[in-house]
């Protein structure tokens, strides 16, 4: 383990509630590849621009290996010594490993399926945007919008019964927060693990036409695998997509400007969708890559089993890559961000989420075309309590 007791912590602190860390910036502009202590006593590193970040995503001499992972923040789970990822858990894996469990999926997402999908999302929409104006004219945004549609949607995908949710969304919650207890988070875990087998047991013994019951059906599969890849398309297809929801009509609330050229403009939609998703990037503390060998990244040298986090925020704020980069567009061309991702491990639902989004917003502000906050700015719960960023609440008012 390397030892540098002076090098610092990750920066954490927001002065407003969409920037990144000040210091974020400041770093890529001085030292886009920095040195980082994590609480576990590692010491590897910062990275912050673009350009080097995305370079890194596609290098297979970086890790995704969940052992070989470091967490950079205060957690129940960051000074333990990090397990390999369990059969099924891909996207903490490597090479064959990871690509074999993709393979089994991609055929579920691609843009054509997705395509096929709206008319079901907005039957999804309609029925929640109902549902707003029936308990408004004040109401909580995240309640009953951001939060049900991506949970609808994932659960009509997976062949998850929506009356269920409260056995996931409560659970995934908690595994989603920074001060949860240990015993707390490994008890979610095995309340969504005993959730799932009970449905791999249903659908098993009665076929569906799901995104489970298809890998059910495949025989390739045993139980354990099938949970875990339950597991984490369920937490990821409904976590980010809620909270960008959420902090995308905050930010769109918030900037007025940037709210009437999206509402005067019906073909800005498309774009505004991958701005929010450049500008807000909820993976607020970044993906974690480990060294595989000793590398040379721009005179730095990297020595092999290092932790490196990438800061998707200093990527998409880079003004060598986006101009103006800290300012809100909805008309530029945000094309190329990194908040999905890059390389073999970009997210694979990320079409369901655009879908998800486009949807969403124009339904929403079509819908509601005063739709104002019903408190200031300040008093949103922003989420930096949380692994993945968005809003607690938004209160919203027409």
């Amino acid at each position: 383990m390397t030892q540098a007791p002076s090098a610092p912590r990750l920066p954490v602190e927001r002065t407003n509630p969409f920037d990144p860390p000040s210091r974020i910036g400041e770093l890529r502009e001085t030292e886009p590849i920095s040195r980082l202590a994590f609480p576990d006593g590692h010491v590897g590193w910062l990275v912050t621009s673009y350009a080097l970040i995305r370079r890194i995503l596609a290098d297979q001499r970086f890790s995704s290996r969940q052992e070989l992972r470091h967490f950079p923040l205060e957690h129940p789970m960051a000074r333990e010594p990090q397990p390999p990822a369990a059969p099924g858990m891909f996207i903490r894996m490597d090479g064959e490993d990871h690509s074999h469990y993709r393979r089994l999926l991609t055929g579920q997402f691609t843009v054509r399926r997705m395509k096929a999908l709206e008319p079901r999302v907005q039957e999804f929409i309609d029925g929640c945007l109902d549902a707003l104006e029936a308990a408004g004219p004040g109401a909580d945004l995240v309640e009953h919008f951001a939060l049900p549609i991506p949970s609808l949607v994932i659960c009509e995908l997976l062949g998850v019964p929506y009356a269920e949710r409260g056995r996931f969304q409560q659970n995934s919650k908690l595994l989603m927060r920074l001060d949860s207890g240990g015993a707390d988070v490994w008890a979610a875990v095995a309340a969504m693990r005993e959730f799932l087998g009970e449905l791999v047991t249903a659908k098993k013994a009665e076929p569906t036409d799901d995104i489970l019951g298809g890998l059910c059906a495949t025989g390739e599969l045993s139980d354990e695998e099938l949970v875990n890849m339950g597991f984490l398309l369920l937490v990821a297809g409904h976590e980010t997509t809620a909270n960008m929801l959420g902090l995308g009509t905050f930010a769109l609330l918030t900037h007025p400007e940037e709210l009437a050229k999206f509402k005067a403009d019906p073909g800005l939609v498309d774009g505004a969708v991958e701005e929010l998703l450049r500008w807000l990037s909820i993976i607020q503390y970044g993906a974690t890559r480990a060294a595989l060998e000793d590398v040379d990244l721009d005179g730095v040298r990297i020595s092999e089993g290092e932790c490196l986090v990438l800061s998707v925020q200093g990527a998409n704020r880079d003004p060598e890559r986006f101009a103006d980069a800290d300012s809100l567009d909805v008309s530029r061309s945000a094309q190329g961000h990194l908040s999905f991702g890059h390389g073999v491990h970009q997210c694979l639902g990320q079409q369901l989420a655009r879908v998800e989004m486009r949807l969403g917003y124009s339904s929403l502000f079509r819908r509601f075309p005063g739709l104002r906050l019903a408190v200031p700015p300040a008093e949103v719960p922003t989420r930096t309590d949380m692994v993945i960023y968005g809003v607690h609440e938004l209160p919203v008012e027409w």
